[in-house]
């Protein structure tokens, strides 16, 4: 009877280290989840993720002109380097009116590159053309070119630029039920 009550014993201490080690795994393996399921609450704490930035002084931006813009990511860190400088084409339609879009291709985010003599903002990825006011002119993409919000200030130009636009629910209920892209009616 020894034997059988040593036995249990051991086995009643190895199901306990087997608990113990799985409680260990379990936990090392919850802790990035739920950093990644509260980022989103971090990051609305983040000063610089809803900052307005500037892009330069309107005489940069001619009118009836496209140019390319930058301005440095408000999030940066301290390793980032060259990268976190961010492109972005800026529309002057009539010295009043201005549309801020994105580089990026809203098929893949391919950077799409501006060609005035077709008045077309074209991607080199897939084909993806644009039509000046950045709605969807051909290809894969779905959508047009996705905008920043913009407003003007004694002469200069200002984005909100603490995220990419993207066609998703959050952001249309940010703009007041606005489609963040170009084409009309909101994008599917």
């Amino acid at each position: 009877m020894s034997t059988e009550t040593r036995s249990t014993s051991r086995r009643a201490l190895l199901v306990k280290v087997g608990l113990f080690l799985n409680g260990i795994v379990g936990v090392a393996l919850a802790v990035p989840i739920v950093r990644y399921l509260l980022s989103p609450l971090a990051r609305e704490k983040n000063p610089g993720y809803q900052s307005w930035l500037s892009l330069g002084q309107l005489a940069q931006f001619p009118a009836g002109q496209t140019r390319l813009a930058t301005y440095r990511n408000p999030i940066v860190n301290p390793g980032d380097g060259q990268t976190a400088n961010i492109a972005c084409w800026v529309r002057n339609v009539d010295d009043r009116t201005f549309q801020v879009f994105a580089i990026n291709c809203a098929h893949l985010g391919c950077p799409v590159r501006w060609f005035p003599q077709s008045n077309l903002f074209m991607c080199p990825c897939h084909g993806g053309a644009y039509y000046q006011d950045g709605s969807r002119a051909s290809g894969p993409p779905e959508r047009g070119l996705f905008q920043y919000q913009h407003k003007i200030e004694a002469g200069n130009l200002f984005i909100q630029a603490g995220e990419l636009p993207t066609p998703g629910q959050p952001v249309a209920i940010k703009l007041g039920g606005k489609s963040p892209c170009a084409c009309e009616p909101p994008c599917a």
